[in-house]
């Protein structure tokens, strides 16, 4: 048995006999990326607290990553379908393992910016390079299983993430949290040499670099406009990325039609199967990734729970994901994906309306249901829509497509934080608004409360401080009567602090059930747009084989 795996896969006579092992390494790089993202969540208070971060500064610590990461992507599949799959993957690992430790050495809003940019590079490289290394090396018969457990593995990294992190957080800093991805990415590194065949395609093309380039511009501008605009406001900066962002999609797209070798040929959007997957995918991401954001926050916030117990209670979407992901299996292949899509985005449409029921006497126990069912319909839909767009791709463009499908993610959840982020802080402020009518609150406390419901507990702590500063000196003050004024303004003020504290959780539960219900309405009308774009079974799909002739003759020729 050889130490290094050398033997490219595109050589081999038989499947690989060691392709299982392998897809364990993709998993588990897969695993990492992911939870990047999951696990800030419940560490960035205690960040916030120790860099002194602004609402702008933690916005971008999360969003830092984001860009590069949805940006590159489509370029960087390319460059490894040319060069290297393999390759693309461990260095996209070194990148991403560095990147993680200079997050944890951080100490300032500007170094964990560029720590997490760092690792979304390092993503970019990753993310494409395990769907293009699974379909190089698992037959087609054995694809869709294969895919199965990828998308499994992505659902158990959105409730990982916050569990590995809470835990770690009991008895370490927040830095900590980044160190969480360097054994796992050292340990992918090396697996990768000894079980994952290297893989590059057939031919050898030059990159149609001024499309990837293209490709660059307006999706970094379309994300950087995504997060600027709805939380910083539409100023100079946000309508200027809109206004690049249009532009250069226009001038991809004109670019790509006339190029004989596109990077990307974007005539495969006329085809219903594969635009009906990419939407299906951009817009279950921008539910899950919209409610996880919501979500958590009101399990510390309002229902109290610690970073760990918030990682706990979100496992049964995890594991609802893997029950999804094995009746997808089972049902895809006998009714079709079209109804096993359709059926995951009623689920999602059917979790976040049940969401909207929240109010301020919800507990735990109202949020499980909808957790479970959310699982279900991430299981259910998102394998065959990845298959079927893996499966629109000829061998030699397996990272490119591999790209567009883990574009479709990530501007599905940038989307998801963006709209359904701001939505929420709108209308948190607006309920709090309400609310706190009459309580002669300073209207500066109240629009620092108003902020967020991390910023709404602190003024009703910081309240309830000064009652029990109040009640210090009363009981140290010899006159009667200034010690009984004392106390009357303890207990004013006492009051004053639980009022504030019950109309931050009112006002939080009902920004939760609003947004959670236009949630369930953008995924409806969504649902109802894939179900019309997804053809029957049998419907004829995107000739790959064509293409595959097509870039053969081209290479001989």
């Amino acid at each position: 048995m050889r130490l290094v795996m050398t033997e490219p896969v595109e050589k081999m006579e038989r499947p690989y006999a060691r392709r299982w092992w392998a897809l364990l390494v993709l998993c588990l790089s897969l695993l990492i990326i992911v939870m990047a993202n999951t696990a800030l969540t419940v560490a960035a208070p205690d960040m916030t607290k120790d860099l002194g971060l602004s609402s702008a500064d933690l916005q971008w610590v999360i969003d830092g990553y984001t860009v590069p990461y949805a940006a590159l992507m489509l370029l960087l599949g390319a460059i490894g379908d040319k060069y290297s799959r393999r390759g693309a993957l461990v260095l996209g690992l070194v990148v991403f393992g560095g990147g993680a430790v200079f997050g944890y050495l951080a100490d300032s809003a500007a170094t964990v910016v560029a720590a997490r940019a760092v690792m979304g590079v390092g993503a970019a490289l990753i993310m494409p390079a395990t769907l293009s290394l699974l379909a190089a090396t698992f037959p087609r018969a054995e694809r869709a299983k294969a895919i199965t457990f990828w998308t499994a593995t992505a659902g158990l990294a959105i409730a990982a993430g916050p569990v590995v992190a809470g835990a770690l957080l009991r008895g370490h800093g927040w830095s900590s949290t980044f160190l969480i991805n360097v054994p796992i990415a050292a340990v992918a590194v090396v697996a990768a040499f000894v079980l994952v065949p290297p893989s590059r395609a057939g031919h050898h093309d030059r990159i149609d670099y001024v499309g990837g380039l293209l490709s660059v511009i307006w999706t970094g501008s379309l994300v950087y406009m995504i997060i600027e605009g709805p939380h910083f406001g539409w100023g100079v900066k946000a309508v200027t990325a809109a206004a690049v962002a249009g532009a250069g999609l226009v001038a991809f797209v004109v670019w790509e039609l006339r190029h004989p070798r596109p990077i990307l040929d974007v005539r495969r959007f006329a085809h219903r199967r594969f635009a009906g997957s990419n939407l299906a995918v951009a817009l279950f991401f921008l539910a899950v990734f919209g409610a996880f954001y919501y979500l958590t926050q009101h399990l510390q916030f309002v229902l109290g729970y610690d970073a760990l117990e918030t990682g706990v209670r979100m496992l049964p979407l995890a594991g609802a994901v893997f029950v999804g992901s094995a009746l997808t299996g089972v049902l895809t292949p006998r009714v079709g994906m079209k109804w096993t899509v359709t059926a995951g985005m009623v689920g999602g449409t059917t979790a976040l309306a049940l969401l909207s029921r929240v109010d301020a006497g919800s507990t735990y126990a109202d949020f499980a249901a909808p957790l479970i069912i959310l699982g279900l319909a991430i299981g259910l839909a998102l394998s065959p829509c990845t298959d079927a767009i893996m499966g629109a791709f000829p061998e030699s463009e397996l990272g490119v497509g591999g790209a567009v499908n883990d574009t479709s993610l990530e501007l599905g959840g940038s989307l998801g934080i963006a709209i359904l982020g701001s939505l929420l802080a709108t209308s948190y402020g607006n309920h709090l608004d309400d609310a706190t009518a009459g309580s002669r609150l300073p209207a500066s406390a109240l629009d620092t409360a108003q902020d967020s419901v991390g910023a709404g507990y602190a003024v009703a702590q910081g309240i309830g401080e000064k009652a029990h500063a109040l009640a210090a000196q009363a009981a140290k003050a010899s006159d009667p009567q200034q010690a009984a004024q004392l106390r009357q303004q303890a207990t004013e003020l006492a009051a004053a602090a639980r009022r504030m504290t019950d109309a931050v959780g009112s006002a939080f539960s009902d920004a939760v059930a609003h947004t959670s219900l236009v949630g369930a309405v953008i995924l409806g009308i969504g649902t109802v747009l894939v179900a019309f774009l997804l053809p029957r079974r049998g419907a004829a799909a995107p000739d790959v084989k064509t293409r595959e002739k097509e870039l053969a003759e081209s290479a001989a020729g």
